[in-house]
C-alpha cells in the first residue's frame, strides 16, 4: 500500500509522469553542473560574473516572456506543448555537448545556448506546473507539487555526483550529451499517458495575454508571496554562484568534491520536499518560517571554516528553500482560480527565475571583489527580510486560501 506522502503515485499517469521526469531531472542537474564548470575553469579564469551571465541568460526570458507563456499554458493542449519543449531542450544540450567534444567551444557559444535554453524553458515551465492538476486533480494537487519537487531535487543530489564523477572521465561534452539522451524519459512518459483518464482543465473564455496580471493585481495575498518569491530567488538562489566560487576559491576542491557538495545541498530539498508532500495542504505559516531559515542557513554557510561544516550548512539551506518553494507553489495553485492557474503559474516561475538576470550578476560581482562568503550573506539578507513580508501578511490576515 503506497503511505500517504506518497499518494498521487496511485494515479497510474502521475507515476509515468514522475518517473520520466526524474530520468530528465538527474540529467538536467548533471548539465547545470558540467557547464558551470566549463565556464568557471575552462572557459574563464575562475570568473563568478561570467557564471551570473549564464543564469541571467538561462532565466531571464521567464520574465520578458511571461504574458505569452502564461497565455500558452493556459490555451493550448499542455501535453503536447511539454512535448515540444523537453524535446527543444534535448536539441539544445546535444549542439552544446557536441561543440564541448569537438574543442570549438567557446564563452559566448555557452551564453548563446543559455539564452535558447531559457526561451524554451520559459514555456515548459508554467504549462509543466499547471499540467499536474490534469495528471492528479485539486484533492492530491499539493501532494503531486511536494512530489515534483522531491523529483527535481532527488536529480539534484544524484545528478552533480555523477557530473563530478564523469567530468574527468568524458569532459563536460559528454555530460552535456547524457543529458540530452535523458530527455527521452520524459518523453517516453508523455507519449505513453493515458490520455482518456487526464483531467479535463477548466478553461475560461479566451482571454487577453494581459488578464493574469490583471488578476493578481486584485489579490493580495497572491502579491505578498510572489514578492517574497522573487525576493528569494533574485538574491538568494544563486546556488551555482555560491556553491563554485566556495568550492574554488575558499575550499580549493576538485570536480567531485564540487558536485558533492550540490548532492550534499539535495540531500535537505528532497527532506524538505518530502516533509511538504506529508501535509495534507500547505501551511501558510511556512511561508515566513521557511524563508528565515533560509536567511540563517546562508548566514551559516557564509561563516563555516570547514568544507565539510559548510556541506552541512548546505542541508539546512535545502530544507529551508524547498520548504519555502513548495508551499508558495501550492499556495498559489490552490489559490488561483483554475482558468487562471497557466497564467499565474508563468508569474510565479518568472518571479522564481526572472530576476536572476538582476541578481546572478551582482552576485557575481559580489564573490568576486568582495568573496564568495559575502556573496552568501546577499542571500541571507533576501531569506529575512522575505520572512519580514510574509509574516506581514499572516498578521494583516491576508493567508491564502483555496480559490
Amino acid at each position: 500500500m503506497i503511505p500517504e506522502t506518497f499518494r498521487s503515485l496511485r494515479r497510474f499517469n502521475y507515476r509515468l509522469y514522475a518517473g520520466g521526469a526524474l530520468v530528465s531531472n538527474v540529467g538536467t542537474w548533471m548539465q547545470r553542473i558540467a557547464q558551470d564548470w566549463l565556464v568557471l575553469t575552462q572557459l574563464t579564469n575562475h570568473n563568478a560574473t561570467a557564471v551570473g551571465i549564464v543564469m541571467s541568460l538561462q532565466f531571464g526570458p521567464q520574465i520578458f516572456l511571461m504574458p505569452l507563456t502564461g497565455w500558452a499554458a493556459d490555451t493550448f493542449d499542455r501535453r503536447k506543448l511539454l512535448m515540444l519543449t523537453q524535446g527543444a531542450m534535448g536539441l539544445l544540450a546535444l549542439g552544446l555537448g557536441t561543440l564541448c567534444l569537438q574543442g570549438l567551444a567557446r564563452l559566448e557559444h555557452v551564453y548563446f545556448f543559455a539564452l535558447m535554453l531559457g526561451c524554451v524553458a520559459a514555456f515548459d515551465a508554467p504549462a509543466r506546473q499547471a499540467f499536474v492538476s490534469e495528471l492528479v486533480g485539486e484533492d492530491d494537487l499539493s501532494n503531486a507539487v511536494a512530489l515534483n519537487s522531491s523529483s527535481f531535487n532527488a536529480g539534484r543530489l544524484i545528478g552533480p555526483a555523477v557530473a563530478g564523477v564523469l567530468i574527468p572521465v568524458l569532459g563536460t561534452g559528454g555530460v552535456f550529451l547524457i543529458n540530452a539522451v535523458s530527455f527521452a524519459g520524459v518523453l517516453t512518459a508523455l507519449s505513453c499517458l493515458r490520455v482518456h483518464e487526464l483531467l479535463a482543465p477548466v478553461r475560461g473564455p479566451r482571454g487577453r495575454l494581459l488578464d493574469g496580471f490583471r488578476y493578481v493585481w486584485g489579490r493580495p495575498d497572491l502579491k505578498a508571496m510572489l514578492l517574497m518569491m522573487f525576493l528569494i530567488s533574485t538574491f538568494g538562489l544563486n546556488f551555482p554562484i555560491f556553491i563554485s566560487t566556495m568550492a574554488v576559491s575558499v575550499f580549493h576542491v576538485g570536480p567531485d568534491q564540487f558536485g558533492l557538495l550540490s548532492s550534499m545541498m539535495a540531500i535537505g530539498s528532497v527532506t524538505g520536499a518530502l516533509l511538504s508532500a506529508s501535509r495534507a495542504r500547505p501551511r501558510p505559516e511556512l511561508l515566513w518560517a521557511g524563508a528565515g531559515l533560509f536567511g540563517l542557513g546562508c548566514t551559516l554557510a557564509a561563516l563555516m571554516p570547514a568544507y565539510f561544516l559548510f556541506a552541512l550548512a548546505l542541508m539546512l539551506i535545502g530544507v529551508s528553500a524547498q520548504t519555502f518553494t513548495t508551499t508558495v507553489n501550492g499556495c498559489v495553485q490552490l489559490g488561483s482560480e483554475p482558468a487562471m492557474r497557466g497564467r499565474v503559474m508563468a508569474i510565479l516561475m518568472a518571479m522564481a527565475w526572472g530576476g536572476t538576470p538582476i541578481g546572478a550578476p551582482l552576485v557575481g560581482w559580489v564573490a568576486d571583489h568582495l568573496g564568495a562568503r559575502w556573496a552568501l550573506g546577499v542571500g541571507a539578507a533576501a531569506g529575512m527580510v522575505a520572512a519580514w513580508v510574509g509574516f506581514k501578511m499572516i498578521a494583516r490576515g491576508r493567508v491564502p486560501s483555496p480559490a
